[in-house]
C-alpha cells in the first residue's frame, strides 16, 4: 500500500464504534439474561474474534450492519466449547475472557492466539485470578493460557502495571466471587468502560479515580446502547488535519471518555486547534463532534502518569513531535514494548527514514522537531501492528514524497476501511 502526499484533509466523517467498548458489550451481553442491542458496533478482526468466542460459550450473536444483537447465556449459563478458544490478535478478549471463565466452577478452558498475541505477557492477569482461587497456567508467561474455574473469593488487588484489561478481568471475575466486594486499586487511572457497562447491566459497582469495586451478582440485565465512535480511530485524522495546512475536518460522534482522551490535552498544550462541540452522551459514555484546523505546534513532555490516558496514540504523538518546534519527550511508556509489536522500536523504524529525529529510550523516546514536512519517498514495515500501519499512513500523507507501507492490511484489526476513508478526505 502506498500513501501519497496530501495538500489537506477536508470533509466530514464518522469513525467505527469504539473497539474497547465493542469487545466489552459482547462479553457483558453474553453474561446477561436477555437480548443486548448495541448500535454502532465496531466490527473489526479483533471484535469478530470476540463474537466467535462468546458464540463458542453458548451466547447467540447476530451482526446486522452496525448493530449487534447478543442473546445472553447468563452468569451460570456458559457451555463448554468444542476445543480451545482462539483469541486471534485480540489481547482485550484474551485477558477479559480469562476473568469470566475463572468463576466457571469445575470447568477447564484453553485460550490461544496468533503469534503476535502469544508474545504478550499474561502473568499480570493470571496472578490475581490465582489469588481469587482459579487455577491458571501459562506457557512461560504467554499464551496458550489454561484456566480451571473455581469458586472464587473476593480480593483487593493493587495493579503493579496500569492496565484496564487486567482491572476488567478482575472485576468480571468478582461478579462470581463468593463474597465481596472485589476491589482493584490503581496507581494511575485507566479506561473505565467495563465499570460503566457493568453498572448499566445492574451490577453493584463503586468507582473512584483510583479504585473500582464490584459485588457478586446473581444476574445481569441486557444492555441497549449506542456505541460511541472510537477516539483511537479518529486520532490519525486529527493529526493529519492538524499538520496539513488548508485542512478543514469534522469527525462526528466521537467518544470523549476522559480516561481515553489524554491526547487531546497533549495537543492542546502544543497549540493545536481541536474543538469539541455538540457534547452529549451515548451508551453511558460522553461523546462530541470534533473539529480540526491546522496550526504550527510546539514541543511538550509526556510524563508517566499521562501514558495510560493516551497509550494508543503515542505512536502518532511521535510524528506530531517530529513536526513541532523544539524537543519532545515521553517517559513511562515501557508498556509499548509489549503491544502487537515493540511499538517504541517500530515507531522509530517508521519515522527515521522520513527524516524525523527520534531516539528511543528504555521507557519512551525523544524527538527533536523540525516544523517542515518530512521527505518521505521510502518503504516502511508496519510489523503486523495496526497502530503502526496507521502512523505510517499519516506520515505518508504529511510527507513530501509519500510512503510505501508493507503489512498495511493489519489495519483490519481495528479499522478495515481506514485507507479508503483517508483517501476520500485527502486533497492532492
Amino acid at each position: 500500500m502506498r500513501v501519497e502526499p496530501a495538500a489537506a484533509l477536508v470533509g466530514d466523517l464518522e469513525v467505527p464504534g469504539d473497539k474497547s467498548i465493542s469487545h466489552r458489550v459482547l462479553l457483558v451481553g453474553a453474561l446477561a439474561e436477555g437480548t443486548t442491542v448495541a448500535r454502532g458496533f465496531g466490527a473489526s478482526a479483533d471484535t469478530l474474534a470476540t463474537a466467535a468466542a462468546v458464540r463458542a460459550l453458548g451466547a447467540a450473536v447476530e451482526l446486522n450492519g452496525e448493530t449487534a444483537l447478543i442473546e445472553g447465556a447468563g452468569l451460570d449459563g456458559l457451555v463448554d466449547p468444542d476445543g480451545p478458544i482462539d483469541c486471534a490478535n485480540a489481547g482485550t478478549l484474551l485477558r477479559l475472557l480469562a476473568g469470566i471463565l475463572a468463576g466457571q466452577e469445575g470447568r477447564r478452558y484453553e485460550l490461544t492466539g496468533d503469534p503476535s498475541l502469544s508474545r504478550r505477557p499474561l502473568e499480570r492477569v493470571a496472578e490475581p485470578l490465582r489469588a481469587m482461587g482459579a487455577t491458571v497456567t501459562t506457557d512461560d508467561g504467554h499464551a496458550p493460557l489454561a484456566i480451571e474455574g473455581a469458586r472464587l473469593r473476593a480480593i483487593t488487588y493493587e495493579l503493579p502495571v496500569a492496565s484496564a484489561q487486567v482491572k476488567s478481568a478482575i472485576l468480571l471475575a468478582g461478579l462470581q466471587a463468593a463474597d465481596g466486594p472485589t476491589t482493584v486499586v490503581e496507581r494511575t487511572p485507566t479506561r473505565d468502560h467495563t465499570e460503566r457497562l457493568l453498572e448499566a447491566a445492574g451490577a453493584r459497582i463503586r468507582r473512584s479515580p483510583r479504585r473500582a469495586a464490584v459485588w457478586p451478582a446473581e444476574r445481569l440485565r441486557p444492555l441497549d446502547l449506542d456505541v460511541p465512535g472510537d477516539f483511537s480511530s479518529a486520532a490519525p485524522f486529527v493529526v493529519a488535519a492538524t499538520l496539513l495546512s488548508g485542512s478543514d475536518l469534522r469527525i462526528h460522534g466521537v467518544g470523549i471518555n476522559p480516561t481515553r482522551t489524554g491526547f487531546l490535552s497533549v495537543l492542546d498544550r502544543m497549540g493545536a486547534r481541536v474543538s469539541l462541540f455538540n457534547r452529549r452522551a451515548a451508551g453511558g459514555e460522553p461523546i462530541a463532534d470534533v473539529e480540526v484546523a491546522p496550526t504550527e505546534l510546539v514541543a511538550t513532555e509526556i510524563r508517566p502518569e499521562e501514558v495510560p490516558l493516551l497509550v494508543d496514540e503515542l505512536p502518532l504523538f511521535a510524528l506530531v513531535a517530529g513536526l513541532a518546534r523544539g524537543e519532545s519527550t515521553v517517559t513511562g511508556a515501557q508498556e509499548l514494548r509489549v503491544k502487537e509489536s515493540d511499538r517504541l522500536e517500530s515507531v522509530k523504524e517508521v519515522l527515521r527514514p522520513l527524516g524525523v529525529r527520534i531516539q528511543t529510550t528504555e521507557d519512551g523516546f525523544r524527538v527533536r522537531g523540525v516544523p517542515a514536512r518530512p521527505r518521505g519517498g521510502v518503504s516502511v514495515d508496519a510489523h503486523g501492528d495496526h497502530r503502526i500501519a496507521m502512523l505510517a499512513a499519516v506520515a505518508g500523507a504529511v510527507s513530501r514524497e509519500g510512503v510505501e507501507i508493507r503489512g498495511a492490511e493489519s489495519v483490519a484489526v481495528s479499522y478495515p476501511e481506514f485507507f479508503a476513508v483517508l483517501d476520500s478526505l485527502a486533497l492532492r
